[in-house]
């Protein structure tokens, strides 16, 4: 069985990643809703009708989350955790609506091996977010940590 492990000298800038589609279930929409972001657009059929968004709509940080669990359960890097630190341009461009299918894309843009702990290095990611129609509405960029294999250049 081949050695399906990842580690920052096996990074390259232009690398791609894709998962599957995650749907968006109206009543994991409203449960986070309610738990996280209890605004009525997210946990108010009725209400939400009368907002400016027309219906209900998923919270940004519900498919932010939602994303974030995709990549761990695709074990893009094998069993070599990467470690969040941090996102920048978090973007949420265009409302996400129960039963919206979002199509994940990750592309490497950069990869850093650390000057102080060579050990390790940065990762960053540019990640994008496309509805079942073809419009993107999430975009971010993810910055991780990522060991590495030697302590040498990468």
């Amino acid at each position: 069985m081949p050695n399906l492990d990842k580690y920052l000298e096996d990074i390259s800038v232009g690398d791609v990643l894709a998962g599957p589609p995650v749907e968006i279930e109206e009543a994991d929409l409203i449960a986070f809703g309610r738990a996280y972001d209890p605004q009525p657009f997210h946990i108010d059929r009725a209400a939400a009708t009368d907002s400016a968004f027309g219906g209900l709509i998923a919270s940004g940080w519900h498919v932010a989350a939602l994303i974030m669990r995709q990549l761990v359960e695709m074990r893009p890097y094998g069993a070599i955790p990467m470690l969040g630190m941090g996102i920048d341009e978090l973007r949420w461009l265009h409302p996400v609506r129960p039963g919206d299918r979002l199509n994940v894309r990750r592309e490497v843009l950069s990869v850093t091996r650390s000057k102080s702990k060579p050990d390790r290095g940065m990762v960053r990611t540019a990640v994008t977010v496309i509805n079942q129609d073809g419009v993107k509405v999430m975009t971010m960029i993810s910055l991780g940590q990522m060991p590495a294999r030697t302590r040498g250049e990468a």
